[in-house]
């Protein structure tokens, strides 16, 4: 991202025209190219920290499926982009920025604890909901200037994806006790039936003692 944005802001290239123009055959491109192209140096800079962050979590928590979840959150809000993105009759809307991956990865991270209910990635659900779950309300049309959609599919893919590979990577330990082979109903039985014989072979005498009371004097029993 930073490589491409020096090349374009040193030479003029004018690379957003390689953005996601959506239905329009020439904005094809911007479904592999977008998330590379921003347009200025604030932008490059409000979306390189979140995207750094969300992309360590992902691919130390989720090793295992990460770059498959990364490559279809890529292109899944891409393509989506441009089938329902905004543009005008001219058709020369281009939507650019990483913004789409950051909402992608924030809701994958969030859902991916949520659906396994693995209490350490329910931990980091906790933490991505802290960190940018502010930024929610950019999947809203607030500002004309911002690519509302390009948040909301990126997220939609995020949740999606999260729920895909629910029962991949790692999961919740379930605790199996090992079968030590003791039938414990038989050797409750077998006690029982020792105790029965041990009384039955016993010459066991039983003496109650009857204190009378006032109102039983008279009346006593052996």
């Amino acid at each position: 991202m930073w490589f491409i944005f020096f090349l374009d802001t040193k030479f003029n290239l004018n690379l957003a025209q390689f953005g996601t123009s959506p239905r329009t055959l020439k904005g094809l491109t911007g479904i592999l190219f977008s998330p590379f192209l921003h347009s200025n140096l604030e932008h490059i800079v409000g979306n390189s920290l979140p995207l750094l962050v969300l992309g360590m979590l992902t691919f130390y928590f989720y090793k295992p499926i990460a770059w498959g979840s990364f490559l279809w959150i890529y292109f899944m809000a891409g393509v989506w982009l441009w089938v329902g993105g905004r543009n005008n009759e001219e058709g020369s809307i281009h939507h650019i920025g990483a913004s789409g991956l950051i909402y992608g990865a924030a809701l994958f991270l969030f859902f991916s604890g949520v659906f396994r209910k693995h209490r350490p990635l329910m931990v980091i659900s906790a933490l991505v909901a802290f960190l940018y779950g502010s930024m929610m309300y950019g999947i809203f049309p607030l500002q004309p200037d911002v690519s509302w959609e390009a948040h909301l599919f990126g997220a939609i893919s995020g949740l999606l994806v999260a729920y895909n590979y629910r029962k991949e990577g790692p999961q919740k330990q379930e605790v199996v006790w090992e079968d030590d082979g003791v039938d414990f109903e038989a050797e409750e039985k077998a006690q029982e039936e020792a105790y029965r014989k041990f009384l039955e072979q016993s010459n066991v005498n039983i003496h109650y003692h009857f204190k009378p009371t006032e109102e039983t004097k008279g009346t006593e029993k052996t």
